[in-house]
């Protein structure tokens, strides 16, 4: 596996780098067996210390979590122990529920616009003003399952998934509810 350790506006040192490569890569082979790169990034808040990792496993999906602490290395071992219960969960429900993936998930190459809040402003002749764009950039939509996309979903901690369904290739979401199940959405269903 390969790691990107770093730092913002902190020095990661060698012994904290040999400690997160020692329990992140025990606890990522306990559960996985091909995951493909893990990044780590150390940053500092006001008094805590924040540990983000995101491991890329070989079937596509992404386990993410983040942790915060008086100390650089009880922020990582607080973060470890998040990433190991999404690990868990997400073992057990391929375990009991789903198919081992054989092949990798496929991606297909997405844009993704990050638009302005709206204001009241409008124009002097009356129309309102275009949303400004904040960000422009390129995202993959994976070609998976409904059961995977929600694991997906439910690893990354993001309130929705696009996806390409496996079944049939149409585009697919699932999203967090406020209820807090999950929502499904397939345009080929609405009749």
């Amino acid at each position: 596996m390969r790691y990107q350790i770093s730092g913002k506006q902190l020095d990661v040192g060698e012994a904290l780098q040999t400690h997160v490569k020692t329990e992140l890569g025990e606890t990522v082979d306990k559960y996985m067996q091909r995951p493909t790169d893990a990044t780590v990034v150390f940053s500092r808040t006001s008094h805590e210390y924040v540990c983000e990792i995101t491991v890329h496993l070989s079937t596509g999906l992404t386990a993410s979590a983040a942790g915060r602490a008086g100390e650089v290395y009880a922020a990582f071992e607080a973060c470890r122990e998040k990433m190991d219960k999404q690990l868990r969960r997400h073992k057990r429900r391929l375990k009991d529920h789903h198919r081992e993936r054989v092949t990798p998930v496929e991606f297909d190459a997405a844009g993704l616009y990050v638009l302005a809040a709206e204001d009241d402003e409008t124009e002097p002749d009356g129309d309102s003003l275009a949303p400004v764009i904040v960000a422009e950039m390129e995202t993959k939509v994976p070609t998976i399952s409904v059961g995977e996309a929600v694991m997906q979903m439910e690893l990354s901690t993001k309130p929705l998934l696009v996806f390409r369904n496996e079944k049939h290739g149409g585009v697919n979401v699932v999203y967090r509810r406020d209820d807090g199940n999950v929502g499904w959405i397939d345009p080929r269903n609405i009749k």
